[in-house]
């Protein structure tokens, strides 16, 4: 079980999600007893405890795969902005020490160009901590679906953190251009402005700029000779006073203003977002209300009062108002985790059922060439319907009804979900136990969606019909 924060935080999130489709007084004991079980151990039960407790109890495969697809969603994003930076990096270097021996490259546009990083990398901070998103509308291209409440207040850090990435990006490509070009060319720098600006106010500037590394590297400091003596005009920008072999003498200020006031700065604001982030996932799982509802069934003793029948042996109460409808024909049908192997009951099967499986082992990409496939079936079809044939053994999960949520969103409006869980003999119908769990999850989704249907059970002898064998 990862300790990351934020991972830690979208898996408590989506199982306490999940939990809701659990009786209250079940949770209670399920609680209750992992915190007993932790305090004879001499462990506190945190949540990271907790989550790797629950992963034992429901085996492997359970764990959900929303927020594996959330992560690799946020990896592509921030891995878009660094090769965008580290493209348009190289690309604005390359445009500002663009040297064709007739004009010599300016240090006032280096100068405003940097003050424009600053500003960006500013704006992009300010922006993540006070909450505004200007990045929504990329937001909502990049991810159709809308997040949870939870993961809504981790947006603007979490693509403040792919911003600055990029933009450390684009100072780490933009300093290796200018490092390159240095070897390769030989830049004539000089500095000009409209402005009635002596050489002395340049040189108190630029020796402002270079106070963060005056002691380290004095070379790297302009001195008042040298912004005297590579002034340029428009009226004359080769001017016979100007010795061409001081036009070269301003690199290492230009390397250490990129490295010092571009790069550092981004790579300080990148370790801060990552901060940033923990320390706001940390937050919101300790404020989080599935996090207190936790605390106190752990604190809490459960009082076992016997169920209605005064009967040890009697199940609880579990009935709800859903209840089975009659089982109908459909061209669809999809095979939910392994559901229906090796075959499916031929009472299901017509000569123009299309079968399709999902969910379990197979990956998120062929889940979603599934809904894909059926939404254009179905768009073609008067009375859309599709089958979802599921273990009734196996209680439903979140991933089912993530597949579902998706399968509302992209699927016609009028479509209706027949969900028929199998008993372990197909030509049975499973238990009401096992039912009532199907029919609190279809509660759970949209009305008139999904329903719950069973097979009507069939003879064990296939002689045993009223008529004798001939």
């Amino acid at each position: 079980m990862s300790h990351h924060p934020l991972r830690l935080l979208l898996e408590f999130d989506d199982r306490i999600q999940r939990d809701r489709e659990q009786a209250p007084a079940f949770l209670h004991r399920r609680d209750r007893r992992f915190a007993l079980d932790c305090e004879q151990q001499g462990i506190r039960p945190d949540a990271a405890a907790w989550l790797a407790h629950m992963q034992r109890l429901s085996g492997p495969g359970s764990a959900s795969q929303a927020n594996h697809k959330l992560e690799l969603q946020w990896q592509r994003i921030q891995r878009g902005f660094i090769a965008a930076g580290a493209l348009f990096g190289t690309m604005a270097m390359a445009g500002l020490l663009f040297y064709d021996g007739g004009q010599r490259i300016n240090i006032t546009v280096f100068l405003a160009f940097v003050l424009l990083q600053l500003l960006l990398a500013a704006a992009t901070t300010v922006q993540a901590v006070a909450g505004w998103q200007p990045w929504g509308w990329l937001q909502r291209r990049l991810q159709p679906q809308l997040p949870g409440q939870t993961l809504a207040q981790l947006q603007p850090l979490l693509m403040a953190r792919a911003a600055h990435a990029g933009g450390t990006a684009f100072a780490t490509t933009g300093l290796l251009t200018l490092l390159v070009l240095l070897v390769i060319q030989d830049l004539a720098f000089g500095w000009s402005t409209t402005l009635d600006t002596a050489a002395g106010g340049y040189h108190t500037l630029v020796q402002a700029l270079a106070t963060p590394w005056g002691w380290l590297w004095p070379a790297a400091v302009p001195s008042q000779e040298l912004v005297e003596a590579t002034r340029f005009f428009r009226a004359a920008p080769d001017s016979p006073g100007t010795a061409p072999a001081q036009w070269g003498q301003w690199w290492p200020f230009v390397v250490m203003l990129w490295l010092t006031w571009v790069l550092v700065p981004r790579l300080v604001l990148l370790a801060s977002s990552h901060w940033q982030i923990t320390h706001k996932a940390g937050q919101l799982l300790q404020q989080h209300p599935g996090m207190q509802a936790l605390a106190w069934r752990m604190e809490t003793p459960t009082l076992d009062t016997g169920n209605q029948h005064n009967d040890a042996d009697d199940l609880p109460d579990t009935t709800t108002r859903a209840r089975t409808v009659e089982l109908a024909d459909t061209d669809h049908i999809v095979c939910w985790a392994g559901a229906g192997e090796p075959e499916l009951p031929q009472q299901l099967l017509g000569n123009q059922t299309q079968i399709l499986k999902a969910g379990g082992r197979a990956s998120l990409e062929d889940d979603d060439q599934v809904l894909a496939t059926l939404a254009q079936a179905l768009a073609e079809s008067p009375n859309p319907s599709v089958m979802v044939v599921t273990r009734s053994w196996e209680p439903p999960t979140g991933e089912l009804h993530d597949f579902l949520d998706h399968a509302r969103e992209q699927w016609p409006e009028n479509t209706r979900v027949l969900v028929l869980p199998l008993a372990p003999d197909a030509n049975q119908a499973p238990p009401e136990q096992l039912i009532q769990p199907w029919l609190r999850f279809t509660e759970r989704l949209p009305a008139g969606f999904a329903y719950v249907t069973v097979l009507p059970s069939l003879p064990d002898n296939p002689y045993q019909t009223g008529t004798e064998r001939p």
